[in-house]
């Protein structure tokens, strides 16, 4: 078994705490894990990608190739599409409909989520509404990796005392919000196609 992973997004939106969660649940489970993180001018909204591979057996390289990556996640819908190329024909792209806009040349949302729909496999999750609804504006990052459960390699026991160890260390009540964002980003019918 192994599972390759982009994720992508702007400075600021939680990308690398995605990241770990993921590799840390990944760890609990025995399972063999390499990352590697490339930083845009993240303090500035810049571009921020991390590779993530996860296997039952040893790694050799921290980067996924292009066109083998079984799962973008992504925090804004841009930012998937600028990865595309890494994902392969058979893999899901999982990205917030929420656009995040830093550039003046923006695209029209519809434009992108008409490219979005290009995809055989995506979801896009109304990620910003189900982290308020959780009670966490900013757990958005939270809310994507509940989306993307489905398609991870590590049980939803796993994810969800990784994301209680990390927050509830800070204040419980941050670990109970984060748990919500992401349940809710699990639990909700999100809108793409079909599975």
């Amino acid at each position: 078994m192994k599972t390759d992973i982009i994720l992508a997004g702007v400075g600021g939106q939680g990308v690398l705490s995605i990241a770990a969660i993921i590799a840390q649940a990944a760890v609990a489970e025995t399972l063999w894990v390499r990352q590697s993180e490339v930083h845009g001018m993240a303090q500035r909204g810049g571009a921020v990608l991390a590779h993530l591979r996860i296997a039952d057996k040893r790694i050799c390289s921290d980067l996924v190739p292009q066109g083998e990556a079984d799962l973008i996640i992504a925090m804004e819908p841009l930012e998937s599409l600028r990865y595309a190329a890494w994902l392969s024909p058979e893999g899901v792209l999982v990205s917030a409909e929420e656009p995040w806009v830093n550039i003046p040349d923006y695209p029209e949302p519809e434009t992108i989520y008409q490219a979005l729909k290009g995809f055989p496999r995506y979801r896009l999750a109304p990620a910003a509404q189900l982290a308020k609804e959780a009670g966490l504006a900013k757990a958005v990052n939270m809310v994507m990796v509940g989306a993307a459960s489905p398609f991870l390699p590590v049980g939803v026991a796993s994810l969800e005392q990784t994301i209680i160890a990390l927050f509830a260390a800070k204040t419980p009540a941050l670990g109970e919000a984060n748990l919500r964002a992401f349940r809710l980003g699990r639990e909700r019918e999100l809108q793409g196609a079909p599975r």
